[in-house]
C-alpha cells in the first residue's frame, strides 16, 4: 500500500506540471505566431516564452525521482 501511494505521487508529480504546460503551450503558441507573422525578429522572445513552462514538467520530473527514491530506499 505504501508503494502504491508513493507510485501516485510521483505520478501526479509529473502529470500535473505536464497538464498545465500542455495548457500553457496551448495559449502561447497561437499567440507567438500572430505576434512572429507582425514581428519576425520576436523569434528570440517566442522561443523563450514557449520554452519556459516545459520547465515545469522537468522541475516535476525530478520531484517524481526523489519521491521513489525517498521512499523505496527507506
Amino acid at each position: 500500500m505504501n508503494f502504491a501511494l508513493l507510485a501516485l505521487a510521483a505520478a501526479l508529480a509529473i502529470g500535473l506540471p505536464a497538464f498545465a504546460t500542455a495548457w500553457a503551450q496551448g495559449r502561447i503558441g497561437p499567440a507567438a505566431a500572430a505576434s512572429l507573422s507582425e514581428k519576425p525578429e520576436l523569434a528570440t522572445t517566442a522561443i523563450i516564452l514557449i520554452a519556459i513552462p516545459e520547465t515545469m514538467v522537468i522541475l516535476g520530473f525530478v520531484v517524481a525521482v526523489m519521491i521513489l527514491l525517498r521512499g523505496g530506499g527507506g
